[in-house]
Parts: structure tokens; sequence; C-alpha cells
């Protein structure tokens, strides 16, 4: 039945181009179709038989010969890889393109200016191809070293770091830029700034000192430091607190929240926005210190618990020493015996070295 239908369009083709045949024949002579009506019908006639006649005969083998060649090149691509076939592909295209290119002035030569087109467009495509699968691996790696410098790029700039009224005012966030681990843009919110003006010009001291403070770091921020910062003046009318305003602008702008506020951090965590914590990056970069490590630490005040006195690290990590409260306002060598690391940061708890001497 498929076979019989190919037939026919076949027929039909072929008998359409035997009648333009005829009709180029009258155009190209000086012979008036119309002064021999029933010669041009019985020429149109037979040039339509004719073209059908060989193309109907031909059609089966027209057909054999394209199915074989179909055949051919679906078991010559089976053979090949994935990527030699994708390589393949966008050689071809390649190609192509470029033939077409070198095409467009060619093809207004006379005669031989198609001729040439065609041959331009057979060999550069085939070149193309066959260059492009040899040289798969180098243009998968390529393909790969383009796809993870567009991700790359992609993760970082659509990752805007977004900074609270803690961070600012804390001013760590200004050291830690400066050593390169940060990468902006940073934004400050309108609403965070204004809010740091507001505390600014507090009447109480301490606020006022704050503020202005948070003010500086900004400023320091801004021109000293070479990082893309930005203002953005965007404000949630129906939102009232500063934190929630944050979270929501961090949501809109597919950013993380710079802060070192554990409230807001719970709260961020519990709404699926990301969230960088200062007082968390402080406390993975302090000195890894293990139970029975020996240090010297001087005794500045008590503890809460009877006999204890209470020490610092240089990173103001809090040493309680059991039993030194009689060591008060004294350096002396202590001894780890735990660690406690909570939400708010680290404690160790030591015992003087003396001490431990003496009941071994």
């Amino acid at each position: 039945m498929v076979n019989k239908a190919v037939k026919s369009i076949f027929s039909i083709v072929g008998g359409a181009i035997g009648i333009s045949l005829i009709y180029l024949f009258y155009k190209q002579t000086s012979i008036n179709p119309n002064s021999h009506v029933v010669s041009t019908v019985i020429l149109y006639l037979g040039g339509g038989l004719m073209g059908a006649s060989l193309f109907y005969i031909s059609g089966a083998k027209v057909l054999s010969l394209l199915w074989n060649i179909v055949v051919h090149i679906e078991g010559a691509l089976q053979k090949k890889t994935s990527q030699e076939i994708l390589s393949g592909s966008l050689g071809l295209i390649a190609g192509l393109l470029i033939a077409n290119l070198i095409s467009l002035p060619i093809l207004s030569i006379p005669v031989i200016g198609t001729i040439l087109s065609v041959t331009a467009n057979i060999m550069l495509g085939y070149l193309g191809m066959s260059v492009a699968m040899k040289k798969k691996d180098e243009l998968s790696d390529t393909l790969s070293f383009l796809k993870k410098g567009i991700i790359k790029r992609s993760t970082t700039d659509s990752q805007p770091k977004i900074l609270d009224t803690s961070v600012i005012i804390d001013g760590r966030i200004a050291d830690i830029c400066k050593t390169g681990f940060v990468e902006g843009p940073l934004i400050i919110p309108g609403f965070v700034l204004r809010e740091l003006q507001h505390i600014a010009d507090s009447s109480d001291a301490l606020k006022r000192n704050r503020g202005r403070r948070g003010l500086d770091i900004l400023n320091i921020i801004q021109k000293e430091l070479e990082i893309s910062v930005e203002i953005v003046d965007k404000d949630f009318d129906n939102i009232a607190e500063v934190d929630s305003k944050l979270l929501k602008l961090a949501e809109v702008m597919n950013g993380k929240v710079m802060t070192n506020d554990y409230n807001l951090n719970k709260v961020a965590s519990f709404q699926g926005v990301p969230v960088l914590n200062i007082n968390e990056l402080a406390n993975a970069v302090k000195p890894v210190v293990l139970p029975g490590e020996e240090m010297t630490v001087l005794v500045v005040k008590d503890g809460k618990e009877n006999g204890q006195g209470i020490a610092y690290l240089d990173d103001g990590t809090m040493i309680v020493v059991d039993g030194g409260r009689r060591h008060m306002g004294e350096s002396i060598s202590v001894l780890v015996t735990s660690i406690l690391q909570t939400p708010a940061g680290r404690m160790i708890f030591a015992k003087p070295k003396l001490e431990i001497e003496r009941a071994g």
C-alpha cells in the first residue's frame, strides 16, 4: 500500500516536470502555442504522460535506493557514540554556515555559480563534520569548561549578600571583605540604612555610638574596598519589622542574608532563606583545642560556681577554670578537660595543671 502511494506521488511529480519542460520549450522558441491548439494540447499531454511514466517506473528503484541509504546511515550512526554524533552535528552545522556565507558572492556567477555553491556546501559540511568528530574530546572539554564558567558566574551573580543592621554595626564584615573571601555584590537595603541613621541620632550615648560606627563601616566598605556595593531602596510597606523585610528582600533578589543575629538566623533557616552568619564563621576559624591540651591563661574574674575562675583566649573564647578563683589576676598553666559548643559560641573547661599533678 505504501509502495503504491509512493509510486503515485512520483508519477504526479514526473507529470508536473514533463508539463513544465513543454512550457519551457514554448517559452524558449518563437512558436505561438495558441496558433496550434491541438498540437499544444497533445504535446502537454504527451510530456505529462511521459514524465509520469518514467517516474512511475523508476519510482521503485529510487525508493529502494533511498531506503538503502537510510538503512546505511542508521547503521553507521548506531556504531557511533552520542558524543561523536553531537560533535559531528555541530561540525556539520558550522561547515554549512561557512559554506553559505562563501556562496553569497559565488551565486552571482553565471552558469557555474550554483554548481560551485552546491560543491562548497558538500565539501565544507563534510569537512566540518569530519574534523569535529576527530576532535570530539577537545570539543567536549571546551564545552564543559564553558558550562562550568557560566554556572560559576550565574551562581556568583545571582547570590547577592544582603547586610542587616547588626552585621554592619559589628564591623567584622569590613575585615572579611578585605581578605577577599566574600564576593559582591553587597546589598545595603534602604530600610537598614534608615535604621542606622535613626540609631546614630539616638539620645542614648551607647546607641548613638553604635549607629555612627555602623555608618563608618559602610563608608569603609563602599570607598576603601574593591567590592561592589549597592544601595537598594526597595521597601515593603505591608511588613513592619526590619528583619522580616530583610528576609522578604532576600527571597525577591534570590540572595543571602549576612547577619550575626542568632534569632534572625533561626527564622531565616525556618523560612528557607540562605544565611551567612558572621559568628558561625568566627567559630569555624577559631584554633582547635583538644581535651588534655595545655595552655597559659590569665584568670580575670570569678565564675558562677564556687571556686571557678574565668579567663579568655585572644579570640574571645571563654575558659572556665575549675579552682581558678584563688589564682585571680595570675597567669597560670591549665589543662583542658572538656569543650562545650553552643549556638552563641564555644566554652572551654579547664583545671590548673599544678592541682592535677598534685592529685595525680
